[in-house]
């Protein structure tokens, strides 16, 4: 191996091992334990794109290289999602889950060295500055919740089954309310979600991203009609309404703004 490609492989090492082992301290705070399955990192890219050919050529990209090299690389499902309610349209969203920080730093390197996906992927990889294959991309890095350590792949995933999904960002105003939050979902919100009929995929804590401190989850339904039944049987959930009115629980005191959107998965999506 060459001293720069060495040095360069060293310090990425060295930053993913500080990284992991910053974040084991505010794990006790946010209600995780030490045992059960290994808590999955996810990766959420928002693509920003034009009107016209480049959606083909985004939805040919993913389809014929990415998810293939993606799956090779390690990578067990990609969710591919366009919007269905929301800003900047068109936009894809694109959920990749990393069964380790280090996972994830080993990503990249794994597909700039796949000569299939380099050649599969040619035209999106290569577009010129003068007709990019998109406009920017946008990436936030998540940790998951205790409670939820690993992503689920909706039943209705397996035959490309109808289904949608309400992606929400809650917005905290100081870290130590972002860790309480997650604590609350961890010691009973997200079982009574489940209760409720509402299906998680992801329960994330923002590492690295916009607005921070925040946490997001994604959620599946069958149809808007599924989704607003749930989201009922939920607000009426007497565990619920004392869960939520419980002093250092309630949303004045952690949640300062709560935003959603609306997603359909795209055709081959493995999520």
């Amino acid at each position: 191996m060459k001293r720069r490609e060495f040095l360069k492989s060293s310090v990425a090492a060295a930053s993913v091992g500080t990284l992991a082992s910053a974040l084991e301290a505010p794990a006790a705070e946010s209600g995780a334990g030490t045992a059960g399955p290994a808590r999955e990192y996810y990766e959420l890219r928002r693509y920003l794109l034009r009107r016209g050919p480049k959606q083909k050529l985004f939805d040919d990209f993913y389809r014929q290289a990415a998810i293939p090299a993606l799956n090779r690389a390690g990578v067990r499902a990609v969710g591919v999602f366009g919007m269905m309610y929301g800003p900047d349209s068109p936009g894809m969203y694109v959920l990749l889950p990393h069964a380790s920080l280090e996972a994830y730093a080993a990503t990249r390197q794994k597909l700039d060295d796949d000569a299939e996906y380099q050649k599969a992927g040619a035209e999106f990889l290569n577009a010129p500055a003068t007709d990019p294959a998109y406009i920017r991309v946008e990436s936030s890095l998540m940790r998951a919740f205790a409670g939820i350590p690993q992503l689920e792949i909706p039943a209705a995933a397996q035959g490309n089954h109808a289904r949608i999904f309400e992606l929400r960002t809650y917005e905290n105003h100081s870290f130590k309310a972002n860790q309480k939050k997650i604590e609350m979902f961890n010691v009973g919100e997200i079982a009574i979600f489940r209760r409720a009929g509402l299906q998680p995929v992801f329960f994330g804590e923002t590492i690295i991203g916009a607005k921070l401190p925040n946490l997001t989850y994604l959620l599946t339904f069958e149809n808007m009609a599924a989704h607003d039944k749930c989201w009922g049987a939920f607000g009426g959930d007497p565990e619920w309404r004392k869960l939520s009115s419980t002093p250092g629980y309630t949303d004045p005191e952690i949640v300062t703004n709560i935003s959603n959107i609306f997603l359909r998965p795209a055709a081959y999506s493995q999520i």
